[in-house]
């Protein structure tokens, strides 16, 4: 089954320096539509103003993925890590037992990210930072795991969670066929471009769940950005 949740259907917030979508509701006044899927809890869409950031703040148990799109996040936390993150790269953050964190944007543009948070499979452990560069001409014409829970997938961060963050690239005309975990439920988020999902289309920055499916037909209808988690 594929659920289609429209750019425009989604809930925002905006604070000025942060301008957010919100592809799962974050509160109870959220969009009933827009629930969990498995340990996918939050994907935001997040724009930050130039020479703003989140201050120093807290998480514990969670599994932190920040895919940049544009622009460049500093980071540093209380674990001793510090850097920087520039658009094509991944970061990944293992919230364990408590860290606090600074993020911000480093850059003379909007800065724009995913923030995407999944349920770890277990509560505690060590708090853990990690990023790495995944150009996008690795992608080109497939999904490559960026992030994963699961031993195998050699090359992606490792998270703590039942979960992958893939990323590919589709030129027009293009199609990758996706086969899912046994969990069968994803969600999949179009950066940029246009696509069709197993024929239905799919437009620029909207989100499609998918559900109780063993595979999907993706065809890309223009030059497109595409990012999804495999919940299982």
């Amino acid at each position: 089954m594929l659920t289609h949740r429209r750019w425009e259907s989604l809930d925002s917030g905006n604070l000025g320096w942060l301008r957010a979508k919100h592809h799962f509701a974050v509160s109870a006044a959220g969009n009933p539509a827009h629930s969990a899927l498995g340990p996918l809890i939050v994907w935001n869409d997040d724009e930050i103003a130039v020479g703003s950031g989140f201050p120093m703040h807290g998480h514990r148990d969670m599994e932190i993925i920040t895919y940049v799109r544009q622009g460049v996040v500093g980071h540093r936390d209380t674990i001793g890590s510090e850097g920087t993150i520039h658009a094509g790269d991944v970061q990944v953050m293992s919230a364990g037992t408590g860290i606090r964190h600074a993020e911000f944007n480093q850059s003379d543009v909007p800065l724009k990210v995913y923030q995407i948070w999944l349920l770890p499979r277990e509560s505690g452990g060590k708090p853990a930072w990690d990023t790495r560069p995944f150009p996008k001409s690795d992608r080109s014409g497939r999904f490559v795991v960026l992030a994963s829970g699961f031993a195998g997938d050699d090359g992606a961060l490792p998270i703590r969670a039942d979960a992958r963050v893939l990323g590919a690239m589709l030129k027009a005309g293009e199609s990758v066929r996706y086969e899912f975990g046994a969990a069968r439920c994803a969600y999949l988020v179009v950066a940029s471009g246009r696509i069709e999902v197993d024929g239905e289309p799919v437009g620029p920055l909207d989100g499609v769940a998918i559900t109780k499916i063993a595979a999907a037909q993706i065809s890309a209808l223009e030059d497109s950005e595409l990012v999804m988690v495999d919940a299982g």
